[in-house]
């Protein structure tokens, strides 16, 4: 077979369910796999979309599997880029309505309804994903959010605010990690969290354009009698319910259904799609083992919260990004007051931390994916963040408004290595069900430690805030230990397996394999899967 040796090599033991040694030598070569090797037992399940194509004996070049992942990213990626565009327009546009003096025109006003209707969302959306499909649940969600986007043009008291913001957290949550898992379907383990870089780097684009479009959109201010945020919430808004609209009727429904009514022609040939379901099961065999619309259950939510394997990425999840939270969040408000910067000099100058963020972002999640390595990644994309913050520390209390820019561009320009950490638990949780809850469980609990960044930084701290920085340097060591730790955690219980598995026989190997119903209700607990570090 002409797939890459590296790719499997590194593939196998470091995969969601290529586990075997047996299984490893096999697919590390560029022979047919050997009679009971994992890719030969492992039949895909006869719901399983693709089941039609598949093939163990299937070859295909290194050429053809480029152009098929070349067309994925054209194709998908581009338009998933883009549903998450709108997502960030229709956040970031109340921010930006702030300077239109939003707040004197309905009072004083407090958002963390938002959040907790977003919180509350994160579950039912995954349960409806499953259920009822990618294809119609993420469009559908997107055009809710932003209709009541759009609505807010005619907010006029509290009352209105607070119901406006609670059903736009409510249609937002669960968006992000059903993009993810619908992604899962067509990239394979290694090339995921590349393709998660790129979704963030485009949240971070659209908060430059975003500021853009909010600076000529609030000179509106006086047309027609309003005020610039009705017009800035009209127009956004209506932009990200026509984004919506369009993926209703362009998205896929799978790898091997991707005809729509814009596109009613299928993005792939015969032969390209049986590259495409293959090349996924040799990756992922546990792709094969469920439908993509197979319903979860509660029973599948008590096993995401309960699967020990997974706390350490949960406990990363909550504390590893508030390190640069809250320098994000104050970084305009610091060189303002601090620095001394105009209004419009401040907004221009924090667009450079996105711009770095969106480069250093990407350059790691493409070296994890070269590397095939995660812990080490992610160890140097937190460790970024603590000299930056040692030295914001120390520096001393007088002006200095271009050392304290740089510094604090740096910790917000960090490499956000949330993309790695997402792939990561996706490729730890083997069950394809389990994808879904474990990422929206590892999403609700990022949340939660963007909340707590958020009341670091306190008013009696201000400006130079050497109290919430020493906290910040304490949260970022914790996390630091909370990276090795994981990694060694996953390789001692890869080896406790890797006993087990050794002292049974070619047999005993061969008849536990060969069992899928077991296989997926084991899922990252079976003796033959390895945990990725």
């Amino acid at each position: 077979m002409s797939n890459r040796a590296s790719d499997a090599e590194k593939g196998v033991l470091q995969s969601t369910a290529k586990i075997s040694l047996e299984a490893a030598s096999s697919t590390a070569s560029d022979t047919l796999p050997a009679p009971g090797s994992l890719r030969d037992v492992v039949r895909p399940h006869k719901s399983y979309e693709g089941y039609g194509h598949w093939n163990p004996t299937f070859e295909w070049s290194a050429q053809e599997e480029s152009r098929v992942v070349w067309k994925i990213d054209l194709y998908l990626l581009t338009a998933l880029c883009f549903m998450f565009f709108g997502l960030q327009l229709d956040r970031g546009n109340l921010s930006n309505a702030l300077t239109d003096n939003l707040l004197k025109d309905l009072g004083n006003l407090s958002t963390n309804d938002y959040l907790v209707c977003f919180l509350a969302a994160e579950f039912p959306v995954q349960l409806l994903t499953k259920r009822f499909g990618f294809r119609r649940v993420l469009p559908i969600l997107m055009m809710m959010w932003s209709t009541v986007s759009w609505t807010q043009a005619w907010m006029h008291d509290r009352t209105t605010f607070y119901i406006t913001r609670a059903l736009i957290g409510a249609c937002e949550g669960g968006f992000i990690p059903g993009t993810i898992l619908f992604a899962t379907y067509f990239y394979k383990s290694r090339e995921l969290g590349t393709r998660l870089a790129v979704f963030w780097s485009t949240l971070n684009i659209a908060r430059v354009v975003s500021a853009l479009l909010a600076a000529g959109i609030l000179e509106m201010r006086g047309v027609g009698g309003k005020s610039g945020w009705f017009w800035l919430f009209l127009l956004e808004g209506l932009l990200t319910f026509a984004i919506g609209a369009f993926c209703f009727f362009y998205l896929p429904q799978s790898p091997v259904h991707t005809k729509s009514v814009i596109c009613p022609k299928p993005w792939f040939t015969e032969h390209e799609e049986k590259i495409m379901i293959n090349r996924l099961l040799r990756d992922d065999p546990a792709k094969g083992l469920t439908a993509i619309k197979e319903p979860a259950r509660l029973s599948d939510i008590w096993d995401a919260w309960t699967d020990k394997s997974m706390w350490g990425m949960y406990l990363l999840g909550l504390i590893a990004y508030i390190p640069a939270t809250p320098v994000q969040a104050y970084l305009g408000y610091n060189l303002r007051v601090v620095g001394g910067f105009t209004t419009f000099q401040s907004n221009m100058l924090t667009t450079v931390s996105a711009i770095c963020q969106v480069v250093t972002m990407l350059a790691l999640a493409k070296s994890s994916q070269w590397f095939n390595e995660k812990t080490w990644h992610c160890f140097f994309g937190e460790f970024w963040i603590l000299p930056c913050l040692i030295a914001l520390q120390t520096l001393p209390d007088k002006n200095m408004p271009w050392e304290r820019f740089t510094l604090a561009t740096l910790t917000a320009g960090y490499p956000y290595f949330h993309p790695i950490l997402s792939a990561w638990i996706s490729e730890n949780s083997f069950n394809v069900k389990k994808r879904a809850l474990t990422a929206a469980t590892y999403n609700v609990i990022v949340q939660v430690g963007s909340l707590i960044g958020s009341q670091i930084y306190r008013a009696d701290d201000a400006p130079y805030y050497h109290r919430g920085n020493k906290v910040l340097i304490s949260f970022c060591a914790a996390a630091l230990a909370g990276i090795v730790g994981q990694s060694l955690w996953l390789r001692l219980l890869n080896r406790r397996k890797e006993r087990v598995w050794s002292s049974m026989s070619e047999a005993d190997k061969a008849q536990y394999q060969a069992d899928n119903k077991a296989r997926e209700q084991d899922g990252n607990k079976r003796l033959d899967f390895r945990f990725a570090y």
